[in-house]
This record gives structure tokens, C-alpha cells and sequence, in this order.
């Protein structure tokens, strides 16, 4: 049985104030706190990169439980926003943290559903050859590609990293997996000439339509009701989307967290940071679903077993 253990994170302290955007952007207190939910977006100190902020947030980590480097066995690291083309990203950090030569690393081109997408690939690959501890990093750094002009983006997204921990002794264990993908509508939101452009709109749609077709079957898939689920963990693509999304599914809004205010929308890693506050806490079944770039989408259920 794998799955997650622990999780540790690493967002930079370097902040940007939407409430100083206001007069540029032409946008008021309303927008910020009730239609995008983000008050401030987090962006990489100098000489962070994606592999550096995976190294702080595997101090976290360590900070938590203790790790022997020596019996990691794989290291999957999800980004878009590599520290260069070649090598792979997860070659160099595998490097900065020292691990054993004989341990697998590789790279996952994934945005928003990547932590799903993710989970269920090192999963399934550890399960295959026979594993007991590996590394799931997180860390997509939407600033190098943000245009500070273009206010869809600027005032959205902010940057951070995790680790999930995989173990054979795990505190959640996934259930059955739903994908999905339109790709006919990959414009919505896509990096040409290294700018980031976003159809906020389109997305919305896509979030809209999508998401609770998948919601229900993803129950459906794990024989479980709306009931049984303590906690639904939607990617933080913005607050307009999840008050949405509630209101389209019937959810309590006690049981769907949001939590980017202070850093906004960190792609692949939105889903974890939640994660992260719930280990310790009494949640026995979540639904975890990341939704956005691709357009694709990635669903489970995480059920506490520790």
C-alpha cells in the first residue's frame, strides 16, 4: 500500500499587493477579495529558481519526519516552468539534495491537474517496481512567464513548491482516479514567446462544465455519496470559480477550503498546500481534483487509513 505520508512546502516571502495594483488595473476592494480571492501574489527571492524553491521545501519536509536520503528510491518533480530545457529539472535536484545514485528521477509537463496526475503516476510506478519511498515535487513558478502589464495573470498567479512524501506507511491512500482532457480548447490558456496568456473566461467555462460532471463521477466510480466526503480540494484557480463550483455541486462551503490570499494561484501546487493542513487534522475522506492548463482535469478520493 503507498501513499502520502507527509507533505512539506516552501512559498517565498517576497510579496506583491494587489491593493497597489488597483489604480493601474482599474479594479476595486471587491474584486480582489471576492471575485479572484487573491489580496497578494508570492514571487521567487533572487537566486530562487523551481529547483531551489523544491530544496526549501523539502527543508520543511525534513523539519517534520524524519527522512533517510538514502532510501529515496524516485523523485517526479510536476512543472512547466523548468530551471532550463536540459537537463531535466528533477536531475538537478536530485543533485542539490544529494540522494543516492540508484534512486529514478524524471520531469511531468502538467499544470493545474499535475498534483492528481502526479500522485497516481508515482504511485503506480513505485507500486510496479517495487518501492517503499519516493519524492513527488511540485513547483511551477508562473513568474517567469508573467507579464506585469497583463492584469489576467499578474494579480493571479504567485509562485511555491512541495513534496509530497510517499511511503509504504501512508496517512492517505488514493481510491480510484478520473481523467480528462479537452484539448481542442488548449488556447484558453497557454505560453507563446516565454508571456503567459489566460482566457479567464474560458477557463471559468471549462471549470464550469467540467468539474461537477467529474465530481459525480468520481463518486460514482468509488461508491461513495457527496455525504461521505469531509473535504472537497479543488485546484485554487480563483475564489469566483469555487464559490461557483459550490453552488453548481450543493457543497457546504465549510467543506471546501480556500487558502490563497496571501499568494494566489500556485498551478500545481495549490492542491498539496491544502493537503498539507489536513494530515494532522480529523479529515478521514477528501476529494482532490486539479482542473486548468491543457484544458485537462485530474480527480481522486484520499482517504485517511493513519
Amino acid at each position: 500500500m503507498i501513499g502520502i505520508q507527509e507533505i512539506g512546502s516552501y512559498i517565498p516571502s517576497n510579496r506583491i499587493s494587489n491593493y497597489d495594483l488597483k489604480d493601474k488595473f482599474e479594479m476595486d476592494d471587491n474584486f480582489i477579495e471576492n471575485k479572484i480571492g487573491v489580496q497578494r501574489v508570492s514571487r521567487m527571492l533572487d537566486g530562487e529558481d523551481t529547483s531551489v524553491m523544491c530544496v526549501k521545501a523539502f527543508n520543511n519536509l525534513e523539519q517534520k519526519i524524519d527522512i533517510e536520503k538514502g532510501e529515496i528510491e524516485c523523485l517526479i518533480l510536476i512543472t512547466q516552468n523548468p530551471d532550463s530545457n536540459i537537463p531535466h529539472t528533477s536531475a538537478v535536484l536530485h543533485g542539490l539534495l544529494d540522494l543516492p545514485e540508484n534512486c529514478a528521477c524524471f520531469d511531468v509537463s502538467l499544470g493545474c491537474s499535475g498534483f492528481v496526475y502526479g500522485l497516481s503516476i508515482i504511485e503506480s510506478f513505485m507500486q510496479r517496481n517495487g518501492m517503499k519511498k519516493g519524492l513527488l515535487f511540485t513547483s511551477d513558478p508562473y513568474s517567469k512567464i508573467i507579464d506585469p502589464e497583463d492584469k489576467n495573470t499578474q494579480i493571479l498567479f504567485g509562485d511555491g513548491a512541495t513534496v509530497s512524501l510517499i511511503t509504504d506507511t501512508p496517512v492517505y491512500i488514493s481510491g480510484k482516479y478520473n481523467f480528462g482532457t479537452v484539448g481542442k480548447e488548449f488556447k484558453n490558456l497557454i505560453c507563446t514567446d516565454n508571456s503567459l496568456y489566460m482566457n479567464g473566461r474560458g477557463i471559468f467555462n471549462f471549470a464550469a462544465r467540467y468539474v461537477p460532471k467529474d465530481i459525480k463521477q468520481l463518486l460514482e466510480k468509488n461508491e461513495l455519496l457527496i455525504d461521505d466526503i469531509d473535504k472537497f480540494v479543488f485546484h485554487q484557480g480563483s475564489k469566483y470559480i469555487i464559490d461557483t463550483l459550490i453552488k453548481r455541486i450543493g457543497l457546504e462551503k465549510e467543506k471546501v477550503p480556500f487558502d490563497i490570499q496571501d499568494y494566489g494561484n500556485t498551478v500545481s501546487s495549490s492542491i498539496p498546500l491544502i493537503i498539507e493542513k489536513e494530515i494532522k487534522s480529523n479529515t478521514n475522506k477528501m476529494v482532490a481534483i486539479g482542473f486548468g492548463v491543457g484544458l485537462s482535469w485530474a480527480s481522486t478520493i484520499l482517504t485517511k487509513i493513519n
